[in-house]
């Protein structure tokens, strides 16, 4: 189980040139954006503009704080994406133009290149216990808003906003308990290795 924050993360150009994000993870290590596996990042978009273009690659979008993004995706009908929606699932292929109405927003971006990875992206939030149950190789929690103790084993772990938990095929870890109040938001990316 590793366990690190944003802020130890290193910050990059993002292939389009048009912002910074934050790469929390990427596999296999040492990887750039033409050759991973799959990668979750981080970035603050302060300005309207497309998004990169990714062949290959399936991905989910969550905005973690800000405003509304308004995202027009090729012929489809333009919609918002905010702090409160549900994760937006697209191939890296896809036309998407990207509108900053409101100041800046933070978002939340994992990415797997197709006949090496595949994931779902779910959002928790509100004053539930959840049981994070493993369904691939990798599980990654991300703490977006708010903290929450994780235990296990006899130990507990806490996470703050920025934090991130992996568990990896090593862990011999089937599920986790995440206790979240209120105000908590967290984001919890499943990996599956796809057979070559």
């Amino acid at each position: 189980m590793r366990h690190w924050n944003a802020e130890d993360c290193a910050a990059m150009p993002w292939k389009n040139g048009g912002g910074i994000t934050t790469e929390l993870a990427i596999a296999p290590q040492g990887a750039t954006l033409d050759n991973f596996e799959w990668r979750v990042s981080s970035a603050l978009v302060t300005g309207s503009g497309p998004f990169s273009h990714f062949i290959g690659v399936d991905r989910s979008l969550a905005v973690l704080q800000g405003g509304a993004l308004s995202l027009q995706v090729e012929d489809m009908a333009g919609f918002d994406l905010t702090p409160a929606s549900e994760p937006f699932r697209f191939r890296g292929e896809q036309r998407i133009w990207a509108t900053v109405a409101q100041g800046a927003i933070s978002d939340l971006n994992v990415m797997t290149r197709r006949g090496s990875y595949s994931h779902q992206l779910l959002r928790l939030s509100g004053a539930t216990e959840y049981l994070i149950k493993r369904q691939g190789a990798l599980v990654l929690v991300y703490c977006a808003q708010g903290s929450a103790d994780i235990r296990h084993a006899g130990s507990v772990l806490q996470l703050r906003q920025g934090d991130m938990l992996m568990l990896d095929q090593q862990d011999d870890i089937d599920s986790l308990p995440l206790q979240c109040r209120g105000r908590d938001v967290f984001y919890v990316a499943h990996l599956s290795a796809q057979q070559k």
